[in-house]
């Protein structure tokens, strides 16, 4: 199946309670919409695609709680811990220009004003305040690029390249 065609939206961590609920941490930043009663999403086991519908969803210390249609009992989704679920690419809108997909972001070089390689993006932390980009050094050290208008000043999705400007101090640890 065409991998490409789905994109991750969180994982199941654990069940929770005897019911058959599910406590998933989710990595996106349309969980309410994602997570909603009745929305489909796709359960990744082994590389196989299961389509669930969400028959109840809710939040419970900081995670999301999802029960699927058809399950009400532990018996039945135990096996899925450790499971990743997703969307499937048809389901995504479009963003306002601007904003992204986590997965348009992963890979990208990073390259400084006048054009030297800094890094690629590895990872994304969400922060609250903003999203911090984890990259991967040409000396194979991590950085830390905060996404702020201060430091990101071009992102080329087309080309997979973003453009930074090192302020003072923000790559020190290689200098």
């Amino acid at each position: 199946m065409d991998t490409e065609k789905y994109f991750k939206i969180g994982t199941i961590v654990n069940t929770h309670g005897i019911r058959g609920e599910l406590k998933v941490k989710a990595i996106t930043d349309f969980a309410e919409d994602r997570f909603a009663k009745g929305q489909v999403l796709y359960r990744n086991d082994n590389g196989q695609y299961h389509q669930e519908k969400i028959a109840k969803s809710r939040v419970h210390k900081g995670m999301w709680l999802l029960t699927f249609e058809g399950v009400d009992n532990i018996n039945q989704v135990e096996i899925f811990k450790g499971q990743d679920l997703y969307v499937d690419s048809a389901d995504r809108d479009e963003l306002p220009e601007g904003e992204y997909y986590y997965n348009e972001i992963i890979g990208c070089q990073v390259v400084d004003l006048a054009g030297a390689v800094v890094g690629e993006v590895k990872e994304i932390m969400t922060t609250g305040a903003n999203d911090v980009w984890i990259i991967k050094r040409p000396s194979g050290q991590e950085g830390l690029i905060p996404v702020i208008a201060d430091v990101v000043k071009e992102v080329n999705v087309a080309d997979k390249v973003i453009t930074i400007d090192v302020l003072e101090g923000l790559l020190d640890d290689e200098n």
